[in-house]
């Protein structure tokens, strides 16, 4: 039995992740931060809090870090833990790059110094494109970060190359691009147009806000991206994937598909900040533009080439986004019960 440390194993992707690893007979053992809330939310979703050990601690923090390395035979390192909403990041620069940028260096100089043959993974993202200079984005398409996420990833991400390099650490980056479910937090623009539209319909909410509803993600399924996680983790060398569809969507055409599934008839009037999208049968506005949502940089273009993943790893996603949209609209709708 491998035993696999899940940093942020609250999150979304945590969570996934520890549910596909425990059906593969892994003793799973998660770091969550301690909180007055209860964020295991997630955990409970998938039933699974009473399988796994979780520790509470910190990645910035190195002697809790050391603890738990020392406590437990661990054989891969799945680091998932991050700020990562990228709104934020404008707000909250340094502490978004002490746990994206500092906490990865600390866990590989714990391994490097402890000199276990721990496998190493690190949760890296396409917001390193950034402001794009190729399109489709691949492992060798240069990174040009607008945020101070995308900076602090960045960090992370050549941190992990150099430790594979220098001290020949199994240490691999999965490039991922947009990936959701119905477990994405609320400050997430996906989560938060499904959350709105069925509040909507129900008449607990009149006024959908967005910012730029023009940017287009290549979006797919938490679910399936896991999976590529642990695919990279098991491959005889060491390297680094992007995890992709290759498909790219508007945030207009998600909040299009999300209604049409919902049965809201939406029409578009007027253009830029004065955009808004009317319900067709009550003929109210029920989205409008605001511009404090719009950020600093706008990333206006990513689409993920995932073919190497395809071809050494043997992995491709298995829900498209129609299906991606639909799932997180039937799961909203019982929630909202």
């Amino acid at each position: 039995m491998k035993t696999a440390l899940i940093t942020g194993i609250a999150g979304q992707d945590g969570s996934y992740l520890a549910n596909f690893l425990l059906k593969k007979n892994y003793k799973i053992v998660g770091i969550d931060r301690r909180s007055s809330r209860d964020n295991q939310s997630r955990l409970d979703y998938f039933n699974i809090k009473d399988k796994i050990i979780l520790e509470y601690s910190d990645i910035t923090e190195n002697f809790s870090l050391e603890r738990i390395f020392d406590k437990y035979n661990i054989d891969e390192v799945y680091n998932l833990a991050a700020q990562s909403f990228v709104a934020s990041s404008f707000l909250t620069p340094i502490t978004t790059t002490e746990v994206n940028s500092l906490g990865v260096l600390k866990i590989l100089e714990i391994i490097r110094n402890k000199k276990k043959k721990i496998k190493f993974y690190q949760a890296s993202t396409s917001e390193m494109y950034g402001e794009i200079i190729k399109k489709p984005q691949n492992e060798n398409t240069p990174f040009n970060p607008v945020s101070p996420y995308g900076v602090s990833k960045l960090f992370s991400y050549y941190t992990v190359k150099n430790y594979r390099k220098s001290f020949k650490i199994f240490a691999c980056n999965g490039i991922l691009f947009n990936h959701e479910s119905s477990l994405r937090g609320n400050e997430f623009v996906t989560k938060k147009i499904i959350s709105s539209l069925v509040k909507i319909i129900n008449g607990k909410q009149k006024i959908l806000f967005l910012g730029n509803i023009y940017s287009k993600r290549d979006w797919g399924f938490a679910g399936d991206y896991v999976e590529a996680m642990w695919k990279i983790m098991q491959y005889t060398k060491p390297d680094d994937y992007v995890v992709a569809t290759g498909k790219q969507f508007s945030i207009k055409e998600f909040i299009n598909t999300a209604a049409k599934f919902l049965k809201i008839k939406i029409f578009w009037k007027n253009k830029g900040i004065n955009e808004v999208g009317i319900n067709r049968e009550t003929n109210k506005v029920i989205i409008k533009i605001d511009k404090k949502l719009f950020r600093p940089i706008e990333v206006n273009n990513l689409i993920g080439d995932s073919r190497k993943a395809k071809k050494i790893l043997k992995w491709k996603p298995k829900i498209n986004f129609k299906n991606l949209v639909k799932n997180m609209c039937v799961e909203e709708l019982e929630q909202f019960k």
